[in-house]
This record gives C-alpha cells, structure tokens and sequence, in this order.
C-alpha cells in the first residue's frame, strides 16, 4: 500500500522544490471532483471550497466513500505521510453519483457544464472524472464525450479514468475495455500501474483491472498515460458505504481522521489531476493539449 504522493511519482519532489527550481504545490489551481461528494474530514479541511449537487435533492456529503478518497489524493494537506499529490490546490466537489457510486449521465453533463460555467469564479483548471460508461457509440455522437470536449474547448483540462475492465473474473485479458469518456481524444485518460509498495520506478507494472484499448469504434490509441493506482491510501468518508463494508481496509486513525485503501484507475486519476495541478501552478498558461503532451512526455516507458 502506498500513500498517492510517494515517491513514485516524484510528486515529493516538485512540492519541496529540486535542482534550484521553486516547490509548488498546485496553489491557486481549482479542480472540480465530479464524483459521490466529499465529507467533512481534517485532511480536506479548507481545500473544499464549494460543494454542489446534481443527484437531485440526496445533498452533498458523501455516502459512498469514493469521492472523498479522490478528492484525498489530489489536495489532501494534513497527515504528511498520506498527503496528497497537490495539497495546495483547492476543490469544487460536483456530487452526480448516488450512495451505490452509480448515477445518471445528465446528472454528470449537468455538471461539467457546471464547471465551465464556474470556471472563472472558483479558478477551475481541471475535471477529474473518476467515472465512466460502457461505449456505445463513436465518442462524436457520445453525450458524455460531447460534454467533456465542451470543457476541454473552454480551457479546462479532463482527467479520466480509463475504468477496471481489463481483464475478466477467470483473469482472461481483456482488450478494449477504455470506457466514456476515457475513449475521447482530448481528455487525459488514466490507466493504473502497480508500484508493488515500492518507491522504485522500476518495478512497477500495469495493473491487470486496468482497461486497455484501442477504444470501440473509433479505435483511438488509450489510455494516454498510467498512474499509481493499486493499494492507495487516502481519506475515509466516515460512515460511508465502503468503510463500512470494508473495515479492514481502515489503514490509520477513526472517524473525520481515518485514512483507508482503494485500488483502481479511479485513483489513478486522481494522481494525475494532482499532477497537472503542480504543472499548471508552475505554468499557468498551458493549455490543456499542452498540459497533456508535457505529461505523457516526462512519463517513463
């Protein structure tokens, strides 16, 4: 198990500054969770600073779990040993996912086009989609898809998970299994690697749930990148439905102050909505192609 700002990543590295270069910490940077909510917990104190919800009256706190883990990977800034990848970029949580984590896609284009919306008024830089569909259609004629190019045209940089299909129940590998809106060009989908607990580079691998393409139909080379995925420890939702059916997976602490582990390219995404986050502070003016190429350009093989 792995904090999201190990070493792996090098995250460690931008936020305390190298070789005569500034640490950032993805200060001034907004991003928008669009998720199952973020819950009041210490390591989020502060850094959420707008919550909204598109479920239709459920609210915005969260009962699933899940959005208050990916929110913990990108800006937690309590307990340094599960500090997130940038804890000085501040959240906008978009509630569109029910208790079950499942939702209604109108509920998350309602609230992407929320975000760019708002964009202005929160300093949104970046979507994190820790979510996605089967695909049905070419991503031209995707609702979904159509959305998230809607934002990445409005300046905004989205960052989706690639989803955790990539291989069956029995283990046979699974091709084609990038999800909506992973399968649109212009997004930065996440797959998941492995970092087998270790700080090392060089050990790591694909995780094998992690999807792979090329994507249906329009047979588009994803995901674009990978990120640690697998056995991040993170916030807990307290009372939520996860911690509740995996106590085990408690890793420290109780309550508002636990931190607990999940696997998948959800995770994944988050690290890499971190990452862009210290990128853009250190960058402002990049674009989100800009941002996409300088990320998968200082990627290791």
């Amino acid at each position: 198990m792995r904090s999201a700002s190990s070493g792996d990543t090098g995250a460690d590295q931008v936020r305390s500054g190298i070789a005569g270069l500034p640490g950032y910490t993805g200060r001034g940077i907004g991003v928008a969770v669009i998720d199952t909510g973020i819950s009041g917990h210490k390591a989020l104190k502060g850094r959420v600073v707008a919550a909204v919800d598109f479920t239709g009256g459920r609210g915005t706190d969260d009962e699933n779990g899940h959005g208050t883990h990916v929110g913990g990977i990108i800006a937690s800034d309590d307990d340094p040993q599960y500090a997130g990848i940038a804890p000085g970029a501040h959240i906008v949580s978009l509630r569109a996912l029910g208790p079950d984590g499942s939702g209604d896609t109108s509920d998350v284009i309602a609230a992407i086009d929320w975000a760019i919306e708002n964009r202005a008024r929160y300093g949104l830089r970046i979507i994190n989609l820790s979510l996605g569909h089967p695909v049905f259609e070419s991503y031209r004629q995707d609702p979904l898809c159509q959305a998230a190019q809607r934002a990445v045209d409005a300046g905004l940089v989205v960052i989706a998970a690639a989803g955790n299909h990539g291989k069956t129940a029995d283990g046979t590998r699974v091709l084609r299994g990038i999800g909506s809106p992973g399968n649109l060009p212009s997004v930065i989908t996440v797959g998941a690697s492995n970092t087998k607990g270790t700080a090392m580079p060089s050990d790591d691998v694909i995780a094998t749930y992690s999807s792979t393409g090329p994507t249906l139909y329009d047979g588009v080379v994803k995901p674009d990148l990978v990120a640690p995925g697998n056995r991040i420890v993170s916030a807990a939702a307290h009372g939520s439905s996860v911690v509740a059916e995996y106590p085990e997976r408690v890793i420290a602490g109780q309550g508002n102050h636990a931190y607990f582990e999940m696997s998948g390219t959800s995770m994944a995404a988050a690290v890499v909505s971190g990452a862009a986050a210290l990128l853009l502070e250190a960058a402002p003016s990049l674009s989100p192609t800009e941002v996409k190429l300088a990320l998968q350009l200082t990627s290791s093989r």
